[in-house]
């Protein structure tokens, strides 16, 4: 039995990886067990881990720092390569409301926080190193304890003990306000799902075919580019009926009265093209085979990413038609503008050697979509850092403020996921790569933050003003997002995913989005996650800051 002890020789790399191991696989399993209907899943592999460094089992301090910020860069690299295609969309479509309701949560936040110093009585510091903990917020609570430097020489207060104390609270508020929300306002979390994904797709915008008869004079004898100019819209006319035979028509094909033209549009544009073109046909040609099949390729080969599809003037190449693309889960019509990206899907219609033409050019290769793109991967990483490091002066405050190694690898991994291709930096990772990718790093950093609080959490709440400060962190958790939650449904009607995003992102509360995402299976809170935080992360170490060098 020599060996069991060769392996729990403290400190060492076994030992680490078994008391880490221990942590997550218990942690995830008690996740999963439902209270009143609620669990906490992963998030619980938080309070295993405060258990664990309370029953005295310790990791080296510098492999547990590592281990927590390489955990939280994977999970928030991860986060910004699934929603970053979107984000900039996103954004447009409601970003600066949801902007304005997360800085409303940082504000109350701040003066809940101020409140309680001029109440109580209690240390405007220690407050400080609570609402850190209380806002879930690391980064905040380190520019804290910088500016305290600066400003007192000496008896500078161990605030990271208020921020182990409020930090538990923190991560479970925020679920509960969620729960709240959604048992107090009847929500269905089905008709959420719903509703977000029509937002998100519009029914209107959706690809639909038609068959038009050609009786409309104004088009006899001519091309296909004359129409599609002519009417204006976005079509692909990728079938003719002619003479009882069937074509794949290209730019200069000719249409002719009585010809039954296969349109592929928006739905909005069925009734404006069926008015300019002729009458709705009871033939459905594209049930008819003849010569032509139908084939979805997968966008695999680099040279095309980032492409305009029109550009690579594959209709005129190779005599077929692209009537469809599949996007993360969205159905687009195949315009000529569309930009190509890794592992879109193309529906190809043509007779089987063009097709075969085709699938040589854009790839589909399913196994290089399995292949990870690591190099692209670990660029990120590091740019995401140095970003993270970059100090932004304010005037009239001493320490420079940073985005830190959460903002900053979020904010690249964004950009990398939209612009990467102008770089032939390709970051396409599978959902089940990104997944796993995302869920390893956010265990890892709950489990660091457990092993470190649990050493002092017990005994701080058990001495002293222990469950004063644990009720102070409660009250400015609590109070914010219950107030913006109920804001934002009962007067602006947001969608509740994206409430619950909004709240996780106001937090920088990597657990709670994962809370989030695990109830509504949607990429919806993410992304409501993601356009907040990066101005969020700025604005809770401005305001930590702000709060010691103004009342300390």
């Amino acid at each position: 039995m020599e060996w069991i002890g060769n392996v729990l020789i403290e400190g060492s790399t076994a030992t680490t990886i078994l008391i880490y191991s221990v942590i997550i696989v218990v942690g995830i399993f008690l996740g999963k067990i439902r209270i009143f209907g609620i669990s906490l899943g992963i998030a619980f592999v938080l309070f295993t881990g405060i258990l664990a460094g309370h029953l005295g089992f310790s990791v080296n301090k510098n492999v547990v720092d590592f281990i927590r910020d390489f955990g939280l860069i994977l999970f928030v690299f991860s986060i910004g390569l699934q929603v970053g295609p979107g984000f900039f969309e996103s954004f447009k479509k409601g970003g600066l409301t949801l902007n304005l309701l997360a800085l409303v949560i940082i504000i109350l936040g701040g003066l809940i926080t101020v409140v309680i110093h001029f109440i109580t009585g209690t240390s405007l510091p220690m407050l400080v190193g609570i609402m850190s903990g209380a806002v879930t917020n690391t980064p905040g609570l380190g520019a804290a304890q910088q500016a305290l430097i600066q400003t007192s020489a000496e008896n500078i207060p161990d605030i990271g003990i208020g921020y182990a104390i409020a930090y538990p609270f923190g991560i479970v508020g925020i679920i509960l306000t969620m729960v709240i929300l959604r048992k107090t306002l009847n929500i269905n979390l089905q008709k959420e799902i719903r509703e977000f994904n029509q937002e998100k797709n519009p029914a209107e915008r959706v690809p639909e075919k038609v068959n038009i008869l050609v009786t409309n004079p104004s088009i006899f004898n001519k091309t296909i580019r004359e129409i599609t100019d002519d009417i204006d819209r976005e079509m692909i006319i990728s079938r003719i009926l002619h003479g009882g035979n069937l074509i794949t028509p290209g730019p200069d094909t000719v249409v002719y009265e009585n010809d039954v033209i296969l349109v592929v549009t928006k739905k909005k544009n069925i009734p404006i093209i069926i008015q300019q073109t002729g009458i709705e046909s009871g033939i459905d040609i594209s049930s008819k085979s003849g010569s032509l099949i139908s084939r979805r390729i997968l966008v695999t080969n680099k040279t095309v990413f980032g492409k305009q599809l029109g550009s690579l003037m594959l209709r005129t190449k190779y005599n077929i038609n692209i009537t469809r693309v599949y996007r993360s889960g969205i159905e687009l019509v195949a315009t000529p503008d569309l930009r190509l990206q890794m592992g879109d899907k193309l529906t190809v219609v043509g007779d089987e050697v063009s097709i075969d033409k085709v699938t040589g050019e854009l790839g589909n290769s399913i196994k290089r979509l399995d292949e990870p793109n690591l190099i692209p991967l670990f660029i990120g990483i590091l740019l995401g850092i140095l970003l993270g490091s970059i100090p932004f002066r304010i005037p009239g405050m001493d320490n420079p403020i940073k985005l830190g190694l959460a903002g900053g690898p979020l904010i690249v991994a964004i950009l990398l996921s939209k612009y990467g291709y102008r770089f032939q930096l390709v970051s396409y990772t599978t959902p089940s790569a990104n997944l796993m990718l995302r869920e390893i790093g956010i265990v890892l950093f709950l489990a660091s933050v457990g092993i470190v609080s649990g050493e002092k959490f017990i005994p701080s709440l058990l001495s002293g003003d222990g469950l004063k400060w644990m009720g102070y962190g409660a009250i400015i958790t609590a109070v914010p997002i219950l107030l913006t939650g109920f804001y934002s449904r009962y007067v602006l009607k947001r969608n509740y995913l994206e409430i619950c995003g909004l709240l996780s992102g106001s937090m920088t509360d990597p657990p709670a989005l994962a809370y989030a995402s695990t109830i509504s299976q949607s990429e919806a809170p993410a992304v409501a996650y993601t356009t907040v935080y990066p101005l969020v992360m700025f604005m809770r170490i401005f305001v930590a800051q702000l709060l010691i060098l103004l009342f300390a």
